[in-house]
């Protein structure tokens, strides 16, 4: 009986095989020169390419050649296959081929053969898969960024300029906004980030742009259509997207760097001025409105709800249709994190306010403004510092939380509608009689009552 039974079998088995790789790796490589060396390619495009293939040592006439992609989703080529004769043993061949660019990402293309020693290559062609810029593109940037300048108009007329001043005097709700965004929202999506992808850094950095983005313009809109304090909302809004000039930097070079450790990150200065100055002078447009020209601003203030609504339905449904690629990137852990970094958000910031007991109204506008990023800044950010395609997969995080974020808002609205049209009843109307500080007689009293055969 062998003393180390049953293991004398894997023991036999490991010198038979190791070997023939001992021999595999040291044959002489099947060389390969793609041109061009390294390809970028839009989804949907097909470009040319050519592969100049030699040292054919360890092939044998009638080795079929293959050239194929690492990834056929990514992209795919058009080759079919190439026989070798026995007078390509001794020089060299010439391939062309298509190669198509399916979906985002990155691949490699190699040619292989039907004999396996003969298909050790030396260089494969390194593809990337990028997105190309579309016009459904800017005509969504275009057409959200001009309605958005409306809407902050009829803000701007809607606005009480005396309740934001005492608002500025105690800022309670503005406090309690500020730390709800900017130290539980960053802390929040960095935890979720590790959670959910241990091992995708990328994925990391887009949960973390996300959370440290200041409150979006949505929440300003969203708080008008619930009913909660539109003139606190806009106030934190402004005080969010001031005060991102110094918390961003602080919160990237610090917590930030440990996702993305080469530490070659840009704040997107100018387009969080931009963001300011966009939403500052359409709602000064609407002050001076509210003044100067009453009636326009009262036209403005009546249309603001429905406006409002048909605007948050537009950005919703026309978003999803832009970026229908990015669902084929959608995972349980995407969509988990679409849902907690605003959902979370909500809740935090409502029972801090409830607590610290602020009004109703307030608890709400609180609510929206902690919840509510600017995926549009956190998108730019990952465009910035990221090379595509990744900048470009990265999106779909602030997408999902984008697309994740009305939902609660949404039930909610709902909810009310159907409480004010199925259970309020209609306030009863009650007259009023002027006796001109006479008591009425009897005959008065039988004239007011009225006649139950008429009704």
């Amino acid at each position: 009986m062998c003393p180390v039974w049953p293991l004398h079998i894997i023991f036999f088995y490991l010198l038979t095989i190791i070997p023939v790789w001992v021999v595999c790796q040291t044959a002489p490589k099947l060389m390969t020169e793609f041109n061009p060396s390294y390809l970028e390619v839009h989804m949907d495009e097909t470009k040319v390419v050519k592969v100049n293939i030699s040292d054919f040592k360890n092939c044998n006439n009638g080795d079929n050649l293959f050239i194929k992609s690492d990834s056929e989703h990514i992209s795919s080529t058009d080759y079919g296959s190439y026989q070798l004769k026995e007078e390509d043993l001794n020089s060299f061949i010439v391939q062309k081929f298509n190669v198509t660019g399916n979906f985002l990402g990155k691949t490699k293309i190699r040619v292989v053969s039907s004999n396996a020693i003969c298909s050790n290559t030396n260089e494969p062609l390194e593809v990337i898969v990028t997105r190309k810029e579309r016009i459904i593109d800017r005509v969504f940037t275009g057409s959200v960024a001009t309605l958005v300048s409306i809407i902050y108009i009829n803000f701007g007329c809607a606005m009480d300029w005396a309740t934001v001043k005492a608002t500025i005097k105690r800022p309670f709700g503005p406090a309690i906004g500020f730390f709800g965004q900017f130290l539980f929202m960053p802390l929040i999506s960095y935890g979720f980030g590790v959670l959910l992808f241990p091992n995708d850094t990328n994925m990391q950095l887009g949960m973390f742009f996300t959370g440290v983005s200041p409150g979006g313009g949505a929440s300003n809109i969203w708080t008008y259509v619930l009913g909660g304090n539109l003139n606190l909302s806009i106030t934190m809004t402004t005080i969010s997207t001031l005060a991102a000039f110094g918390m961003m930097p602080l919160w990237l070079f610090t917590l930030g760097r440990s996702i993305f450790k080469s530490g070659d990150l840009g704040v997107p200065y100018y387009r969080i001025a931009g963001f300011a100055v966009g939403l500052v002078i359409p709602l000064g447009l609407g002050l001076l409105a509210q003044r100067y020209l009453p009636r326009f601003a009262k036209l403005m203030v009546r249309i603001l709800k429905t406006f409002s609504a048909l605007l948050l339905l537009f950005i919703i449904v026309f978003a999803i249709v832009t970026n229908l690629y990015l669902f084929e990137l959608f995972s349980w852990q995407i969509i988990v994190a679409g849902m907690c970094v605003p959902w979370l958000g909500y809740m935090v910031g409502y029972v801090a306010a409830t607590l610290l007991k602020q009004p109703p109204g307030d608890c709400l506008a609180i609510a929206l403004e902690t919840g509510i990023q600017n995926t549009g800044i956190s998108i730019f950010l990952l465009r910035f510092s990221l090379s595509q395609p990744e900048a470009d997969l990265t999106t779909v995080i602030p997408v999902s939380i984008a697309i994740m974020t009305p939902l609660p808002m949404i039930c909610l609205y709902l909810y009310q509608v159907l409480k004010r049209r199925f259970f309020q009843k209609a306030p009863q109307q009650k007259t009023t009689y002027e006796f001109n500080g006479a008591l009425p007689n009897s005959n008065t009293i039988e004239e007011m009552v009225p006649n139950d055969d008429k009704y």
